[in-house]
C-alpha cells in the first residue's frame, strides 16, 4: 500500500490496518493513535516522533524501526520483534510489552513508567537513564543490559535474568528482585534501600558504595560480592551466604546476620555495632578494625577468625568461643566525643594465642529468659529486683530485648558464678506472682513513687481537660483493670475465631474501650498484629484463612481498624520477615 493512500485511510477514520506491510516507510511525526497494526510488517520504518498511543501493534514486526521520541503510550507490543529498534526518549508509559523481543535496543532516557515486560527479551538493551519505575519485570531476559542511571522504584523484577547486567548508579528503591539472577553484575553505588531480594543470586557481583539500608536479602547468594564502603543499615541478611565476599569499610548497623555465611569475608573496618549475629559464621574472615558496639553475638562461630583492632565496646556473648581467634588486641572502649575506639587491650604489646578466650568480663548476656506473650514491663522489673533481694550478689542487668513471633526474649548478664538454668527457672517462676500483685496494688505502688499520690489528679486532670476530683484514681485504677481484661479477651477471640468473625467481634471490644473513655491506639497498632503473626506461627490453615480474608473482604471491613491490623500483619507474612524487632540496638 501506498503512504499517502494508507494515511487518506487513516484521515478517514479507518482504524485497522492489521497485517499491512509498511516496510521501510517514512510516518515520521504522523498521529496515528488508537491505530491497528497487529502483525504488520514495520521493519526498517522511521516512526520518529508519531503519536500512535493506544495502538495495537501486537505481534508486529518493528526490527530496526526508529521511534525515537515517539508517543508510546497504553501501546499493545506483545510479543512484537523490536530488536535493533530506536526508542531513545520514546514514552512507553503503561506500555504492554509482554513475550516481546527488544534485544540490542537503544531505550536511552525512555520513560517505561508501569509498562509490563512479563517474559520479554530484553538482552543486551539501552536503558541507561531510563524511566522503570513500577514496571513489571517478571521473567524478563536482561543479560548485560544497559541500566546505568535508571529509575527501577518498586519495579518487580522477579525471576529476572540480569546477568552481567550494568546497574550502576541504578535507583531500586522498594523493587522487588525476588529469585532474580544478578550473577556478576555491576550495581556500584546503586540505590537499594528497602528492596526485597530474597532469594536473590548476586554472585560476583559488584556492589561497591551501594545503598541496601533495610533491604531483604533473606537466604540470597552473595558469595564473593564485593561490598566495599556499601550502606546496610537495617538489612536482613538472614541465611545469606556471603562466603569469602569483600565487606571492607561496610556499614552493618543494627544489620540482621543471623546464620549468614561470611567464611573467610574480609571484614576490614568493617561497622557491625548493634547488629545480630545469632548462628553466624565468621570463621577465617578477616575483622581487622572492625567495630561489635552493642553487637549480639550468640553462638557465633570465629574459629580462625581474626579480630586485631577491633572494637568490642559492649558487645554481648552467649555460647561464643573465642580460644581459636587471632587477635594481637582489642578495643575495649569507645570514645563518642572524638568517635573513636580506646582502652586498648592489653594497654602494651601483644595478646597470646587463646588468651581472649580465657577473658570472663568479654562474656556478657549469658542468661536467656523466653516468655510467649509479651511481658508486662512492670512487672518484670519488680520481678528482677526480687531476685535481688533474694540474693544480693547477683548483678542482674538487662542486656537486652528481642521479639519475634510468639517469642519475646530478654537476654541478661548476671555474677559468673550464678546457675544460669536456676536463675531463669527462678524468674520464670517469679513473674505471675509479681504481675498479679502488681495488678492489684498498681495505685498503691504509684502513689508510694509519687506518681501519683492519694487524691492527686493532676495527670488526670491533664489527659481529660477537666478540674481535679477526688475520686478519679479510683477511676483510673479501674480502668486500668477493664483494659487488662479486653486486651486477654481479644487475645482469646483472634486466637480462637476465623478472620471473618473476629473482626467484628474485636470492633465491638475496642468500641467498648472508647465508650469507657480508654484509649485503643496500643491494642490497634501493635497488640492485634502480634496475636495474629503468633497464631499464624503455629497454624498453617490460619494462614490460609488470613488470604482469603484479603481477597474477600469487603471496603468497610479492610478500611476499619482491626482490618488495618490484619492487613498489616498479612503483609509481614507474605514478607517472609519471621523476626519482629521492637527494639533495634543502637
Amino acid at each position: 500500500m501506498q503512504i499517502q493512500n494508507f494515511i487518506d485511510k487513516y484521515r478517514q477514520g479507518e482504524r485497522d490496518f492489521a497485517r499491512i506491510n509498511l516496510s521501510g516507510a517514512n510516518l515520521s511525526g504522523a498521529d496515528l493513535r488508537n491505530i491497528n497494526l497487529s502483525g504488520a510488517n514495520l521493519s526498517d520504518a522511521n516512526l520518529s516522533w508519531a503519536y500512535l498511543d493506544r495502538a495495537n501493534l501486537a505481534d508486529a514486526s518493528l526490527e530496526r524501526a526508529d521511534l525515537h521520541n515517539t508517543i508510546l503510550s497504553y501501546v499493545n507490543f506483545d510479543r512484537a520483534n523490536l530488536i535493533r529498534a530506536n526508542l531513545s526518549k520514546a514514552d512507553l508509559r503503561l506500555a504492554s510489552l509482554k513475550e516481546a523481543k527488544l534485544n540490542w535496543v537503544d531505550a536511552a532516557s525512555a520513560d517505561f513508567c508501569e509498562a509490563d515486560f512479563y517474559k520479554a527479551q530484553l538482552d543486551r538493551i539501552n536503558l541507561a537513564q531510563a524511566d522503570l519505575n513500577k514496571t513489571i519485570l517478571i521473567d524478563a531476559q536482561l543479560m548485560e543490559a544497559n541500566l546505568c542511571d535508571a529509575s527501577l522504584i518498586s519495579a518487580n523484577i522477579t525471576d529476572a535474568n540480569l546477568i552481567q547486567a550494568q546497574l550502576e548508579r541504578a535507583n531500586l528503591s522498594g523493587a522487588i528482585l525476588v529469585s532474580a539472577n544478578l550473577t556478576e553484575a555491576n550495581l556500584q553505588s546503586a540505590y537499594l534501600r528497602g528492596a526485597n531480594l530474597r532469594d536473590t543470586d548476586l554472585y560476583r557481583a559488584i556492589l561497591t558504595n551501594a545503598d541496601l539500608s533495610e533491604a531483604n536479602c533473606d537466604r540470597a547468594d552473595l558469595s564473593r560480592v564485593n561490598l566495599t564502603g556499601a550502606y546496610c543499615i537495617g538489612t536482613n541478611f538472614s541465611s545469606v551466604d556471603l562466603m569469602r565476599a569483600v565487606l571492607q569499610d561496610v556499614y552493618l548497623l543494627r544489620s540482621n546476620l543471623t546464620k549468614a555465611n561470611l567464611r573467610g569475608a574480609d571484614l576490614q573496618r568493617a561497622d557491625l555495632s548493634g547488629s545480630y549475629l545469632e548462628d553466624t559464621i565468621l570463621s577465617e574472615a578477616n575483622l581487622r578494625d572492625a567495630s561489635f558496639l552493642e553487637s549480639h553475638l550468640i553462638r557465633t562461630k570465629l574459629d580462625g577468625a581474626n579480630i586485631t583492632g577491633s572494637c568490642i565496646h559492649n558487645w554481648h556473648l552467649e555460647e561464643v568461643e573465642l580460644s581459636n581467634v587471632h587477635c594481637s588486641y582489642i578495643f575495649t572502649g569507645f570514645n563518642r566525643s572524638s568517635n573513636t575506639p580506646c582502652d586498648r587491650y592489653p594497654a602494651t604489646g601483644e595478646l597470646p594465642l587463646g588468651k581472649l578466650g580465657e577473658e570472663k568480663n568479654t562474656d556478657k548476656g549469658n542468661i536467656k529468659v523466653e516468655f510467649i506473650d509479651l511481658p508486662n514491663w512492670e512487672a518484670f522489673a519488680f520481678t528482677l529486683a526480687q531476685i535481688e533481694q533474694e540474693c544480693p550478689d547477683i548483678r542482674l542487668k538487662i542486656e537486652s530485648y528481642q521479639a519475634k513471633i510468639g517469642q519475646y526474649i530478654f537476654h541478661l548478664s548476671a555474677n559468673p558464678r550464678a546457675n544460669e538454668q536456676k536463675l531463669r527457672k527462678r524468674i520464670l517462676q517469679l513473674y505471675p506472682k509479681i504481675y498479679q500483685r502488681v495488678l492489684e496494688n498498681r495505685q498503691t505502688i504509684l502513689a508510694s513513687l509519687k506518681i501519683l499520690e492519694p487524691g492527686d489528679t493532676k495527670i488526670d486532670s491533664i489527659l481529660q481537660g477537666q478540674k481535679p476530683s477526688g475520686s478519679k484514681k479510683i477511676v483510673l485504677d479501674a480502668q486500668e483493670q477493664v483494659y487488662q481484661k479486653t486486651i486477654y479477651q481479644i487475645q482469646r477471640i483472634i486466637m480462637s475465631q476465623p478472620p471473618d468473625r473476629f473482626v467484628t467481634s474485636v470492633h465491638r471490644l475496642l468500641k467498648f474501650l472508647k465508650q469507657q473513655n480508654i484509649s485503643t491506639e496500643e491494642i490497634q497498632q501493635n497488640i492485634i498484629c502480634q496475636v495474629i503473626l503468633k497464631r499464624a506461627a503455629k497454624e498453617e490453615a490460619f494462614k490460609k484463612q488470613l488470604m482469603e480474608w484479603e481477597d474477600t473482604a469487603s471496603r468497610t471491613a479492610r478500611a476499619s481498624k482491626v482490618g488495618q491490623s490484619m492487613r498489616s500483619a498479612i503483609a509481614l507474612i507474605l514478607s517472609d520477615n519471621s523476626e519482629l524487632r521492637l527494639h533495634k540496638y543502637k
